[in-house]
């Protein structure tokens, strides 16, 4: 066991790697929640994400292109969920849950082709003279622009609900949806557009994991970060920047938990692998005991014709 090969700095910016396709993807739900939606097919629109991303990627060589089809391949999934819950009326948890093992398997028979193939490198964003500087530079000034738009994602949110007139409404609707309505609000259209945001959120995570996390395609790859990020929106009791903190200590605990492998920590690696898991659920069930912010409305199903 040699702990002195950890490297404070990579594992850091690594940190801030891990962190991103959970932060994206728990911030997509986070507004859908907000507008009294719950979607568990987040999982689903990530894998979904991942090989839309990573094929468009291989094909045309541009990575912008292949995270723009991510977010599209995630908002077009989230349309049958809105298919089902918004028009249909079917129960949510149920059609999130179906979701879920739909674009499992439909992403497994689109990737069969693209097992074993590396797509083109995701270029970094290195500022001259900012990312050459010692510890701060790798950390804050050498990552790719989609680690620093998921941050500005998670302001851009945070001002959107606190300050303006669509996150009044979108709270408004998700708190109780019958009162939006009688003032006049398209309840089910706020509703979908919130759908679509977390669809297309959630299929760019899944791209950060097959085209910068992990440059491959592997099926069912996502390996569970669609479920933590629901846990994670509840952990931030609805605050986006509660988001933020919850997907870094998420992403620190798992690359503390890879070096800890790579330095021979005399540690069976089967309990490293689950401790990201179990810190997670330990932490919801130290926080969740406050039910008070969640929206008033969410997973209730709303009948326009009220």
């Amino acid at each position: 066991m040699d702990l002195s090969e950890i490297n404070p700095v990579l594992l850091i910016a690594s940190l801030m790697v891990a962190a991103t396709p959970l932060l994206l993807a728990a911030i997509g739900e986070l507004v859908v929640e907000k507008a009294g939606v719950l979607n568990l097919g987040v999982e689903g629109m990530m894998i979904i994400g991942a090989i839309c991303g990573f094929s468009i990627t291989v094909e045309t060589g541009s990575t912008f292109v292949g995270f723009l089809a991510a977010a599209v391949g995630g908002a077009v999934l989230s349309l049958l969920f809105v298919l089902l819950t918004q028009v249909a009326l079917a129960n949510q948890v149920a059609s999130g849950l179906a979701l879920t093992l739909f674009g499992l398997g439909l992403s497994a028979l689109m990737g069969q082709s693209y097992v074993g193939v590396k797509p083109p490198d995701t270029p970094e964003l290195n500022i001259p003279g900012l990312s050459d500087l010692p510890v701060v530079g790798p950390i804050l000034f050498s990552h790719d622009l989609v680690l620093y738009f998921g941050i500005a994602l998670i302001a851009a949110v945070w001002a959107v609900l606190k300050y303006t007139r669509v996150g009044l409404i979108l709270r408004a609707v998700g708190e109780n949806h019958d009162a939006a309505h009688a003032l006049g609000y398209k309840v089910i259209r706020i509703r979908v557009l919130a759908i679509m945001f977390g669809g297309a959120c959630a299929g760019l995570g899944g791209a950060y994991i097959s085209l910068v996390r992990v440059p491959q395609w592997t099926e069912g790859m996502t390996a569970g970060i669609g479920w933590i990020a629901l846990a994670l929106v509840v952990f931030a009791s609805w605050k986006p920047w509660r988001v933020l903190l919850g997907a870094y200590l998420f992403g620190g605990i798992t690359v503390l938990q890879l070096n800890l492998q790579a330095a021979g920590v005399a540690i069976p690696v089967e309990y490293l692998a689950m401790s990201p898991y179990i810190i997670t659920i330990l932490v919801l069930v130290i926080l969740s005991a406050d039910k008070s912010s969640a929206p008033a409305s969410l997973g209730r199903i709303f009948h326009a014709s009220h």
